[in-house]
C-alpha cells in the first residue's frame, strides 16, 4: 500500500498494489461527523418540541392510559439518559435529569432534559471513540449505538406526528418536511 498524499487535512488517497485508489477519512474527521449527526438529530427533536402547543403535548390516541405526546418525548429523553449513563463513567456521576414514570412534563422541562441528555450522549460517543469504539452496555459499539438512538427518536417523532394529525392538531408543512431536512439541521 502506497500513500500518494492528502486530498485535505482529513482525507488521504491511498494507492494499492493493484493500482486501485481509495480515499480514506481520518478517525478524527469520522468522529466529528458522527457527533454532528447526533447533534443534528437532537436539533430536529428540539424543532418538533418547540412547534408543539401545550394542548398538543397532551394529545394521545390511547384509550387505555398510553403515552401522550409529552410522555413520548419524556421516554425519548429517558432512553438517551439511560444509554448515556450506562456507556459513560462521566455521565454516571453527572446526575442527568429523569422523569417519573407516567409524568407528562412541560416544554421547559423537556427542553432542559433534552439538552442534558444530548450532551451526555455526545460524551458517550467521544469516550467510546477513545476506547476504540467500544462502549459498556451496547455490545456492537458506539456507531451502532448512535444509529439505534437516531432510529429510536425518528420512530417517536413519526409516532408523535401521527398522533397530532389524528387528534386534529395542525402542523406546518415546513415543520413536517423540515424534520427530514438534515442539511438545515
Amino acid at each position: 500500500m502506497i500513500q500518494t498524499g492528502p486530498l485535505t487535512a482529513e482525507i488521504f488517497r491511498i494507492t494499492l498494489e493493484c493500482g486501485c485508489q481509495l480515499a480514506v477519512i481520518s478517525a478524527l474527521a469520522m468522529l466529528e461527523q458522527l457527533v454532528e449527526s447526533w447533534q443534528i438529530n437532537h436539533r430536529v427533536t428540539l424543532r418538533l418540541l418547540e412547534a408543539l402547543s401545550d394542548d398538543a403535548l397532551t394529545a394521545t390516541l390511547s384509550t387505555r392510559g398510553g403515552r401522550d405526546v409529552a410522555r413520548q418525548l419524556a421516554h425519548v429523553h429517558e432512553v438517551r439518559a439511560g444509554y448515556a449513563e450506562i456507556t459513560s463513567k462521566t455521565n454516571r456521576s453527572a446526575k442527568l435529569p429523569h422523569f417519573a414514570k407516567g409524568e407528562s412534563p412541560g416544554k421547559k422541562h423537556l427542553r432542559a432534559a433534552f439538552e442534558a441528555s444530548a450532551k451526555g450522549i455526545e460524551t458517550s460517543i467521544r469516550e467510546g471513540w477513545r476506547n476504540g469504539g467500544k462502549v459498556t452496555g451496547f455490545k456492537r459499539g458506539v456507531i451502532p449505538m448512535v444509529g439505534y438512538l437516531i432510529a429510536h427518536e425518528s420512530h417517536h417523532r413519526g409516532s408523535i406526528l401521527l398522533t397530532l394529525k389524528q387528534t386534529g392538531h395542525q402542523l406546518t408543512d415546513e415543520l413536517k418536511w423540515g424534520l427530514w431536512d438534515w442539511n438545515k439541521g
